[in-house]
């Protein structure tokens, strides 16, 4: 795992929004699970397949073209940093199921790099969450996951996909990267879901 200068915040009590057991940071800390990818957007893309088996892609070009929205969020690591206020700018997961048909209740989402997250489909849609490519209002920087990461703010953040490629939906939840490691299935910061039985 690589840790960049700014892990380390400090408690700020005026932060009474803080879920338990975060502290705030100023900075962003850079976490990953293995190197920096670096795509190009020309050969980035995204692809959702449901169980039909006949994935709809996307190239870097035709998600520009779908309607995007400025997304302005807390968000939340597992290592107990808390970001407020951040702002973003993506294309909302509902716009790219719009005419995606499923009734496999359960996503596993794909990264540049072989990494891996599983989340219920209900926590993708309905406003929840986005493709995000802006960050401060700047391509988002390949260190934050460019040229694009999933952005999932109501759970920790190891489940908002750096370098985001694609979604393959699931009859069954099945454990993604870190949470095969034991991270909790699901990662709801408020309720300290960090760990396989939090």
């Amino acid at each position: 795992m690589t840790i960049s200068r700014g892990f380390f915040g400090q408690h700020d009590p005026r932060a009474a929004d803080l879920p338990p057991g975060q502290h705030l940071t100023h900075g962003f800390p850079v976490l990953t699970a293995g190197p920096t990818q670096l795509i190009s957007t020309d050969k980035w893309s995204f692809t959702i397949t449901p169980e039909s088996g006949k994935p709809r892609r996307w190239s870097w070009g035709e998600m520009m073209a779908l309607p995007s929205e400025e997304i302005n969020v807390d968000i939340h690591c597992v290592t107990r940093w808390t970001k407020l206020g951040t702002r973003w700018r993506g294309v909302a997961l509902d716009t790219f199921f719009e005419d995606i048909e499923t009734y496999d209740e359960y996503a596993m989402v794909h990264s540049y790099g072989g990494y891996t997250t599983n989340l219920p489909l209900e926590d993708l849609v309905g406003g929840k969450a986005w493709i995000a490519y802006e960050y401060e209002g700047e391509p988002l920087p390949a260190e934050h996951g460019g040229p694009a990461r999933l952005l999932v703010p109501h759970l920790y953040f190891w489940k908002s996909a750096k370098w985001v490629n694609g979604i393959t939906m699931q009859r069954f939840d099945e454990p993604g990267f870190w949470e095969s490691f034991g991270y909790h299935n699901y990662g709801d910061p408020w309720r300290e879901e960090r760990h396989a039985g939090d």
